[in-house]
């Protein structure tokens, strides 16, 4: 159990490093190439992302699964069965993927943009950046495969280094290959985001060796497990296929929402807009802070809550397998504590601080123009994303996938039909109400359901969450009141040093607040408890 623990908490450390520096790259790749190379960058991929999804099906933890399964019973060569065959299949499957989005690449570009593009992305722009991102589907899902089989025998290792090493290429790859032809050789915007999107291709070769290094390094244990096998399940592929597809269609519904969602406001936003009057440049510049500069500040918050509680999901399964609804009360109902506590006041202070925190990392410029704005609505959905990411999670443990499906599907529909209205009526802000209600449809069908199915009361996370609300909004009061002063200080205006300064004293100030209110109400011990104690007993025994 150890070795399962300490894999796990690898992989869980490797997989938040990978989508933090995933998320902190667009800070320099924005400087290099403005919004109106965001916007392309965007518009590449996110269609590469749903078809990764559906290419992949969610096959790492789907594999491991059914690896691990047969393996507990000394069924070895069933997982090996599913790899031979799996690799011919993903192969397949991610080849058609690249010529599904190779050859629909000028099919999109014309939905996205429609006209011409002389005022921004051109049609042949967006159709050549897609096609340079489509050829990274032949080889990750193939990668994906692998890491899922490995992950099946507990070990996490080669999946936690392929992922971080990918992640580093890739962007390296994006922010040197961007600065060269930009600032070296003073390229074109195109070519630059042409590049970072080929990126991902890099990456996935950087990923794939690092797994094959693994399999070499390891094939010797593996050929003297196989020669041991004792049971033979004898089960056909279609069974085999079958099991696997069961167990990956909760990870493609959470994996595959927020690409869904961005490719709504893909299709949308520029349209509509330009409808209400704007410049085909401007309403680019919307679609890149809502799907990508915005997105990424907004996504912090949530990675870490979420990577903090989903390590209580198994436990919650287990409680459910064991009908131990006692024990599954408790641990679901940490689990959306912790959420609420550590994401609530970080959205809601970043919206205080959107203004800020968007002119610190991006320009001052983009800021007035919609970026401060934007971020200072779009903060709030960060509670939605985490509870959505949870809720499926709970109730995967739950045994009930379908529903987050289901949800999912529902959460999407609902952004799809009022989209376009909300932009009307309400310009780029529009698209944020959509997506917020859309979401608010998922996370309100997943908890009837954790109601029903794990007889769950939510008594005590309806009465922690007035306490978090209570205490997020007296720190975003205070730290509203101390801003105007330090904005004064700079002459009302934001520049980039009085942004810095605003942001570093307000998240600071806002963070002491809340955790002295919290400690001092007994709300931080009565949710991180065991935690709390666990510390304390060891500065005890350290005095």
């Amino acid at each position: 159990m150890s070795r399962l623990l300490r894999g796990t908490f690898i992989l869980t450390i490797a997989t938040f490093f990978s989508k933090f520096i995933g998320m902190i790259y667009i800070v320099p790749f924005t400087y290099l190439v403005k919004l109106k190379g965001v916007a392309l960058y965007t518009y590449a991929y996110n269609p590469y992302t749903i078809l990764l999804s559906i290419a992949t099906m969610g096959v790492p933890l789907a594999v491991s699964k059914f690896v691990s399964k047969y393996n507990a019973l000394g069924d070895y060569n069933t997982g090996r069965r599913l790899l031979k065959t799996g690799l011919l299949l993903m192969t397949l499957t991610g080849f058609l993927a690249f010529i599904v989005l190779f050859t629909i690449a000028p099919f999109l570009s014309s939905r996205i943009v429609g006209g011409s593009g002389t005022q921004g992305n051109s049609q042949e722009d967006i159709t050549f950046v897609i096609r340079m991102v489509s050829t990274a589907l032949i080889i990750v899902p193939s990668m994906s495969l692998i890491r899922g089989y490995f992950q099946g025998f507990q070990s996490m290792g080669p999946t936690a280094v392929s992922q971080v090493i990918e992640q580093i290429i890739r962007i390296v790859f994006i922010i040197v290959g961007s600065f060269v032809v930009i600032k070296v050789f003073h390229g074109e915007i195109t070519t630059a985001v042409g590049l970072a999107t080929f990126a991902a291709t890099i990456g996935a070769v950087g990923g794939l060796i690092v797994l094959l290094w693994y399999w070499k390094k390891r094939s010797p244990h593996l050929q003297k497990l196989y020669k041991e096998n004792k049971v033979n399940s004898n089960i056909s592929l279609a069974q085999m296929y079958k099991e696997t597809i069961t167990y990956a269609i909760p990870f493609v519904a959470v994996g595959i929402a927020i690409p869904l969602y961005k490719m709504v406001d893909q299709f949308t936003v520029v349209r509509a807009l330009e409808q209400d009057g704007y410049k085909q440049s401007a309403a680019e510049n919307v679609v890149a802070i809502v799907t990508q500069t915005a997105h990424q500040l907004v996504m912090i918050p949530v990675s870490l809550a979420t990577a903090f509680a989903l390590t209580l999901i198994p436990i919650i399964t287990q409680a459910y397998v064991k009908d131990d609804y006692k024990a599954l009360n408790k641990n679901i109902s940490q689990t959306f504590q912790i959420v609420l506590f550590l994401t609530v006041p970080a959205a809601i202070g970043l919206s205080v601080l959107a203004y800020p925190a968007y002119g610190t990392l991006f320009s001052i410029k983009d800021m007035n123009h919609f970026g401060g704005q934007l971020l200072q609505w779009y903060s709030p959905t960060a509670i939605l994303f985490a509870l959505f990411t949870i809720t499926a999670a709970i109730l995967q443990g739950l045994n009930k996938q379908k529903f987050a499906l289901l949800s999912m599907l529902l959460g999407v529909l609902f952004k799809m039909v009022f989209n376009e209205p909300f932009i009307h009526w309400f310009e780029g802000i529009g698209s944020l109400m959509a997506t917020n209600g859309g979401y608010i449809v998922s996370v309100g069908l997943n908890l009837v359901v954790i109601k029903k199915y794990g007889n769950f009361s939510y008594k005590w996370v309806y009465r922690r969450t007035v306490l978090i609300l209570l205490f997020s909004f007296i720190m975003a009061f205070i730290v509203w009141l101390v801003k105007i002063p330090l904005l004064a200080m700079f002459g009302g205006e934001y520049t980039k040093w009085s942004s810095i300064f605003t942001l570093i004293v307000g998240a600071g100030l806002g963070a002491l607040v809340y955790f002295f209110l919290s400690y001092r109400s007994g709300l931080l011990g009565i949710i991180f408890g065991d935690r709390l104690a666990f510390l304390k007993k060891r500065k005890q025994q350290r005095g």
